[in-house]
């Protein structure tokens, strides 16, 4: 079954309303900067609001090691997302560092790219358009991919079951997607799930 990460979660009422949907995974963004970017701060009201057994995944565009390996030490995440120009080096030294399992998002425009992604040395690789873009990249791109892998990148309701139909990923990750007027949609979020558990 493909995995379901709902991100960018923005308060602990959003962290609430996706754990009773059991998604597989919840992402956070701790970089600043971003609109959906959360102050680390929150996070320990943001646990007290998650299902146990889901992981909150820390979302990092392009921070210091030592941030990251920070963050971690405070207990209050249980994996890492990368999703900036971090190098394979910096992967493999947060990996290190904080004992974390660690996604590393790629950019795809090119093959590539998916060969970046297929030789990195990160848990789980994230294959999107950008830096919360919205949109979808060329999913032709992924063809004959030999490593698993989380589809993003303009997912929503509407494509997500034709996406996981085509492509078999590993799983999907959807942030904009499941927001109306820029909020968190407990509809949208549900049928999101409902769809992406369908296939």
């Amino acid at each position: 079954m493909t995995r379901i990460k709902l991100c960018g979660m923005m308060t602990p009422e959003d962290v609430k309303n996706a754990s009773g949907l059991s998604p597989d995974y919840i992402g956070v963004i701790l970089s600043k900067g971003f609109k959906r970017s959360v102050d680390p701060d929150e996070l320990p009201s943001f646990r007290e609001n998650l299902k146990e057994g889901i992981p909150l995944v820390g979302v990092f565009v392009d921070e210091p090691v030592n941030y990251i390996s920070y963050i971690c030490s405070r207990g209050l995440i249980d994996m890492i997302q990368l999703h900036g120009d971090e190098s394979d080096d910096d992967v493999l030294t947060i990996k290190t560092l904080t004992k974390k399992p660690v996604i590393k998002a790629f950019k795809i425009t090119s093959k590539e790219d998916i060969n970046k992604a297929e030789n990195s040395h990160a848990d789980l690789v994230l294959l999107d358009a950008g830096t919360g873009a919205g949109e979808s990249f060329d999913w032709s791109l992924v063809t004959g991919i030999k490593r698993d892998y989380i589809l993003a990148g303009g997912l929503d309701t509407y494509n997500v079951y034709d996406a996981i139909k085509k492509l078999h990923p590993y799983g999907v990750d959807v942030s904009s997607g499941i927001e109306t007027d820029g909020k968190k949609d407990m509809g949208k979020m549900a049928e999101f799930i409902r769809k992406g558990r369908s296939e």
